[in-house]
């Protein structure tokens, strides 16, 4: 198979990726009311501390505007709240509260052990190196459809 063809099937190949991923977080979550969408929100947070929505946006990588639906669902549900910017008055920060930190930490939880039983039979060095193609040929398609959506 040549290298444009495997190139080929990658890309292709995020897509059921990125379904049975979905499903698998989707159930992880089930009796924690949680939704996958709050979830992103959520880790973004957690991995960054508080930000304003365009920021979490661009984590994200979807629009503005989709963000705030997402976010204003965690703020209903007590697990997000906004607090002043410094940087601009009209653009709040969203931090986690406790029971979103809560939430969070134990989805995590519960997916690593989801992903450590099906990392079995994988090679740490080949994890690297899906992991680094993967990254560069999101940033090359990228450059190539005109950036971030």
């Amino acid at each position: 198979m040549e290298k444009v063809d495997r190139l080929y099937h990658l890309v292709w190949m995020s897509r059921p990726l990125m379904q049975v991923a979905e499903l698998a977080v989707e159930q992880g979550l089930e009796g924690s009311g949680l939704t996958v969408r709050m979830r992103a929100v959520l880790e973004v947070l957690r991995e960054n501390g508080a930000l304003p929505v365009p920021e979490i946006a661009r984590h994200l990588q979807i629009q503005r505007q989709y963000v705030q639906v997402m976010v204003n669902e965690t703020l209903a549900e007590g697990l997000t709240e906004q607090r002043p910017n410094p940087r601009h008055k009209r653009s709040p920060l969203l931090a986690l509260t406790d029971k979103g930190q809560a939430l969070i930490e134990g989805a995590v939880a519960r997916e690593r052990v989801l992903l450590e039983a099906i990392g079995d039979g994988f090679e740490e060095q080949e994890i690297a190196t899906a992991l680094d193609v993967v990254r560069r040929l999101t940033e090359r398609l990228m450059g190539k459809t005109g950036g971030e959506t």
